[in-house]
């Protein structure tokens, strides 16, 4: 985990070797340092070339050092650039694979770069609420101009090395090598050993024409696009400095925005967040290196809305995709939804023609189940009930050929049960989707009693291969995500009894950040998905209490966007929710019926009951080890349920508030004689940590 030595000829070679991406780490930076030293100190060197062992150049900070003394232990990044401009022997920056945040500026801070075509560069600090800190903002634009530079800084996003090469005026990179880059990189040191003055990034003139009103057009533009994210907005004034001061100055600057956004609780929420993906794939008793089964054909029970969802994913992998269903029609109708979706891609240039019509070739259909005794993984997503599910799973147990996969898309039944329907318990699991299938990066992998652990491998790592974001669920009523959103919904209701509308409560958690409110995501997935759910809850839960308001929505046909009227009226062709007078009407009678009397709510009160109720929920799941770690519920919640990013997932937000706060708000919430009492009390996990001033994270 440092950087490696060696000598070619009168080159010295420092390689950095931190794997997977030759991370930043203290290991590396001192092993720069050191290896400068010792070039230095060799008078037979007369040169230097730094590179990347392995798949990158370097991919920037190690984020295993994140929040740890290590990250700021000298020689910091800052450090290793002076010391490499201050170095009296030429160096070269040979770049490959991956050059990105700390690796690109230090990169820049050498004398020369020379790359491979195809190198991934990018400045993505942004994606995590910060701004480049090692003088990303000042150098970028004296290399490549104010307006390349601001656009990589301001994205984030990569650009292809050769993109970057061929952009006029750029003095980014020296030359392009094809083929073997080390040996490249040697030969272009020795012929730059005795090149004098050396040339440093920091002593080229950046300049706009016009940089006064493109600052305040980029300004305006990255503002209305920035929103909830300080970041973008501080990544412009940031180039914007690199035009106006001195460059020891706009360092100066750089360094004080980059460490006043270190602390805003967007950052750490994205910091949070990008640990948290990461920390999904980490299964304590499933080691990384487990072997997994291979997945070379996929078969589908149900070419709905979900089961053609599913099939595409595996079709835009590359992967063959059997679809089986009862009827013709069916097939047709779901196949055509799936080219459907396919041209509507090649309409927005988003697909190739010739893409499409390699995945549709990989689809084929199916009324027997005898056709998919040859797939290696099968997905039932057919009607939410424990009765069709075992008819399913007992006819699959008898056909599919020895070591399949056999999963459910099951959103809240038991997964134990469905195993038990087979006499292969140990090849049976959960893979539970969410819509669009196709479109919605979350995937919650629900791993029964008697899962195996090959099996939980093999579709974590396929998970991955269809750009999934896969986290693990125990078994329970709802998993981890529809779990947590039924106590969000009861809420909900609760609060329509007591005094106010669908769309206030809609305002008033978009306005927090959600995509969609509570009422208007019903009318989405449709009223008449919870009705069903709540019909088997008042046999198997008659103690818990719910608000009757969505039921008596559905008994008067008001299933959402798909009936053309739920909470809110819909015109034909058109998702626009209209608050319906019909619906007032029917929750004013409600509560009279009740012998309630509406008060006035808060936006707050709104608001924290809803998240609280997650939070709450999320606490006794993390507690009863259906979830592994808090910042899994967290994941769920922002890739499946549009939970704000920049809050960071519910747990991440009760963080941030502090859990003191939350369960003090709770207790008010439990003296309210409307509400569910019980339901407020804090999980005992929760008040744990509230009472020893900790955190979920």
């Amino acid at each position: 985990m440092s950087a490696n030595y060696e000598v070619r000829g009168n080159v010295a070679v420092i390689t950095l070797d931190n794997p997977p991406v030759n991370g930043l780490g203290y290991e590396t930076r001192k092993g720069i340092t050191d290896g400068l030293a010792r070039a230095e100190a060799d008078a037979a060197v007369l040169a230097i070339v730094i590179t990347g062992a392995g798949k990158a150049f370097s991919g920037g900070a190690d984020i295993r050092e994140f929040g740890s003394p290590k990250a700021l232990a000298e020689p910091d990044l800052l450090s290793v650039i002076a010391q490499l401009e201050a170095t009296a022997k030429p160096v070269v920056a040979a770049i490959h694979s991956v050059c990105m945040g700390g690796g690109l500026e230090l990169a820049l801070g050498c004398h020369y770069r020379v790359a491979s075509p195809g190198t991934q560069v990018a400045l993505p600090e942004v994606k995590i609420g910060l701004i480049p800190g090692a003088g990303g903002t000042q150098r970028l634009p004296r290399v490549l101009g104010v307006e390349n530079a601001l656009n990589m800084i301001v994205s984030g996003e990569p650009v292809k090395s050769e993109l970057l090469a061929a952009a006029p005026g750029q003095k980014l990179f020296d030359k392009l090598i094809d083929g073997d880059l080390l040996a490249g990189a040697v030969r272009f040191a020795q012929e730059k050993a005795d090149a004098r003055p050396l040339p440093l990034v920091r002593n080229l003139k950046v300049e706009h024409p016009n940089a006064d009103a493109y600052f305040q057009f980029a300004r305006n533009t990255v503002g209305a696009m920035a929103k909830n994210f300080p970041a973008p907005l501080k990544c412009v004034d940031a180039v914007a400095a690199s035009t106006k001061m001195k460059f020891d100055d706009g360092m100066k600057f750089e360094r004080e925005l980059f460490t006043a956004l270190m602390f805003t609780p967007e950052s750490k929420a994205l910091r949070h967040a990008f640990m948290a993906e990461r920390a999904t794939t980490k299964i304590p008793d499933v080691p990384a290196d487990t072997p997994v089964r291979a997945i070379k054909k996929v078969a589908m029970i149900g070419a709905g809305t979900m089961g053609g969802g599913i099939a595409m994913n595996f079709l835009n992998a590359g992967l063959p995709v059997v679809i089986l269903e009862m009827k013709q029609e069916a097939l047709d109708k779901g196949v055509g939804i799936i080219r459907k979706n396919y041209d509507a891609q090649v309409k927005k240039g988003k697909l190739k023609q010739d893409k499409l019509d390699q995945r549709m070739a990989l689809l084929s259909t199916t009324l027997k189940y005898d056709d998919l005794k040859d797939a290696d993984l099968v997905i039932e997503a057919v009607f939410e009930d424990i009765g069709v599910k075992e008819q399913v799973f007992k006819t699959l147990d008898e056909v599919m050929k020895p070591g399949a996969i056999l999963a459910s898309n099951t959103s809240t039944l038991d997964v134990n049960k469905i195993a038990a329907f087979t006499k292969r318990p140990q090849d049976v699991i959960g893979m539970h989707f969410f819509s669009p299938a196709n479109v919605m990066k979350l995937l919650e992998v629900i791993r029964g009693e008697k899962t195996a652990k090959d099996v939980l491998a093999t579709v974590m790592a396929l998970g991955k291969t269809i750009k999934k974001t896969c986290v693990v669920s125990g078994v329970c009523d709802g998993f981890i995500g529809n779990r947590m959103i039924e106590q969000y919904s009861r809420q909900a209701g609760f609060l329509l009894e007591e005094g106010c509308t669908p769309q206030q409560v809609d305002k008033a958690i978009e306005k927090f950040g959600f995509a969609m409110g509570p009422f208007r995501m019903g009318d989405l997935a449709g009223n008449d998905v919870g009705w069903y759910i709540r019909k088997r809850r008042y046999q198997e839960k008659p103690n818990m209490r719910y608000s009757k308001t969505a039921d008596l929505l559905c008994e008067m046909g008001r299933f959402g966007q798909k009936t053309g009227a739920g909470w809110y009226d819909y015109v034909p062709g058109k998702r626009d929710a209209i608050p319906s007078k019909v619906v007032t009407d029917m929750i004013e009678k409600h509560r009279a019926d009740l012998g309630v009397t509406p008060r006035k709510i808060s936006d707050d009160e709104i608001v924290h009951r809803l998240v609280y109720s997650l939070v709450n929920e999320g606490a006794k799941i993390v507690d009863e080890g259906i979830a592994l770690r808090a910042s899994d519920i967290d994941m769920v919640y922002l890739t499946g349920y549009g939970f704000p990013l920049h809050r960071g997932g519910p747990m991440c937000y009760a963080d941030t508030v502090g859990l003191f706060n939350v369960v003090a708000t709770m207790k008010r919430f439990a003296k309210n004689p409307l509400d569910d009492a019980e339901f407020w009390k804090p999980a005992p996990l929760l008040a744990k940590l509230a009472a020893e001033g900790k955190s979920f994270s």
